[in-house]
């Protein structure tokens, strides 16, 4: 197996190092898949499909070291090989791709705080899935800039709003039940309804919720703020 030189810290090095290895899948799944399909023999031992941060695919037997240096692929994906339809086949191979590249990816954010880990992972979000682009869900989107600072753009499944309180939303809601929750808030300074689309934050202090842009807060503002004050928390406490 290739060895695995990559270690990002930050969260544009991890999503790019997520992004790069989905290439390497999308296409061994994709554009390689009959070189791929080959290289599944059910004659052979337990087979994985790896993604690499260069954006090359490789089928290989499980790490020999234990504790391995990265979580590890789903093992034995060369034994349904035969047994299923290919559609079917290739469909589960992505649905188990997925699985490994979000634990690789959260494996290398532990050290993130609560805040990187949840723009980390609306950055991921704004992806297809390596299933949903092998089934024909979503076509393959461009590569978002490693740099991106704004909010999310696409995902209605699972897109997750930024948020700096003490008591967060779990990251796997799905916008629906997002919309359920917090469908009756109001922006503290436009007024303006909920949507998980956008990025909001918490006052810690009267507990309100304001628009980002209504507050000039950015997501990347937001992972250096420990506790947010609004401006009018800010202005009462301000006061002698």
């Amino acid at each position: 197996m290739a060895s695995i030189s990559s270690s990002p810290r930050t969260v544009e090095e991890i999503f790019k190092d997520y992004n790069a290895r989905r290439a390497g899948i999308i296409r061994a799944l994709t554009n390689d898949v009959e070189e791929f399909s080959n290289l599944c023999d059910p004659e052979k031992e337990n087979l994985c499909l790896y993604g690499h941060p260069d954006e090359t695919w490789e089928v290989n037997l499980p790490a020999d070291e234990v504790p391995p240096e990265l979580p590890e692929p789903a093992l034995g994906i060369n034994f349904a090989r035969d047994g299923m339809n290919r559609r079917d086949w290739l469909s589960l191979v992505a649905v188990h791709s997925d699985c490994w590249l979000l634990s690789v990816a959260y494996f290398f954010g532990a050290r993130l705080n609560r805040n990187e880990r949840k723009r980390l992972y609306s950055l991921i979000n704004d992806l297809p899935t390596v299933f949903e682009v092998v089934a024909e869900r979503k076509p393959i989107k461009d590569k978002l800039s490693a740099d991106s600072g704004s909010k999310p753009r696409g995902s209605i499944k699972r897109t997750v709003d930024v948020q700096v309180k003490t008591t967060t939303m779990p990251a796997d809601e799905s916008c629906g039940e997002d919309e359920e929750e917090h469908g009756e808030t109001l922006c503290g300074r436009c007024d303006g309804n909920y949507n998980a689309n956008e990025f909001w934050i918490g006052c810690d202090i009267c507990e309100r919720w304001f628009h980002g842009k209504c507050v000039k807060i950015t997501p990347a503002k937001a992972e250096g703020i420990k506790q947010y004050k609004c401006p009018s928390c800010s202005l009462k406490r301000s006061r002698p």
